[in-house]
């Protein structure tokens, strides 16, 4: 039993280092496969660029098993809402390829997604390609988009993600006001707090 305990941890290390190699595209760079499909919990398949509106997308990495994902899923939904009503689209992906067959399975995100009634698109990252090529290494970790697939703002959604009657600043949400008013964003870029993505070796 120790054994197994012993494996179990250091396979998280190493998932956590493999996660820690990856590199954030820059604020202001052409997100990176705009194109690819996925397969969503509605059985289409779709990319960021499907998912896209008028003025452009929100991608949230996210799953259905960290406790961040979980403690702030009122958070998560508002800003999506948000979003909506701003003309943009939106997107959740899940890269938890490594718990792919038990919590974060196609059929566990489907029963989550309609649990939280998601009316936006959650989706499957097969072997976290989407989230390697972002260099996302946390749930929830947000990527916004504009218009042209150009990334605008990256990382928390707000600056208290532990506490949500503590919050001061709604990065997010600013950062979303300001680029539909085609205002210069304050803020574009914050630490994602949460789990690890878990990758497969």
């Amino acid at each position: 039993m120790k054994k197994i305990s012993v494996l179990i941890v250091l396979s998280f290390l190493v998932l956590n280092i493999q996660a820690q190699k990856l590199v954030s595209v820059p604020i202001g760079s052409k997100a990176p496969l705009l194109e690819s499909k996925m397969l969503s919990v509605s059985r289409d398949s779709i990319s960021v660029k499907d998912a896209m509106k008028k003025n452009g997308v929100l991608i949230i990495f996210s799953c259905n098993t960290c406790p961040y994902v979980i403690k702030n899923q009122q958070r998560n939904n508002a800003i999506a809402e948000h979003a909506l009503k701003n003309d943009l689209g939106v997107i959740i992906i899940n890269s938890n390829e490594a718990l792919r067959q038990s919590e974060d399975s196609y059929k566990s995100m489907q029963i989550y997604a309609k649990q939280q009634k998601y009316n936006w698109h959650y989706t499957v990252d097969d072997n976290s390609v989407i989230a390697d090529a972002y260099g996302a290494t946390r749930t929830p970790e947000v990527f916004l988009l504009n218009a042209t697939g150009n990334i605008m703002y990256k990382g928390a959604i707000d600056d208290n993600p532990s506490d949500a009657e503590n919050v001061t600043r709604q990065h997010l949400k600013i950062a979303i006001d300001e680029m539909v008013n085609n205002k210069k964003i304050a803020v574009k870029e914050s630490k994602s707090v949460g789990c690890s993505i878990k990758r497969l070796k």
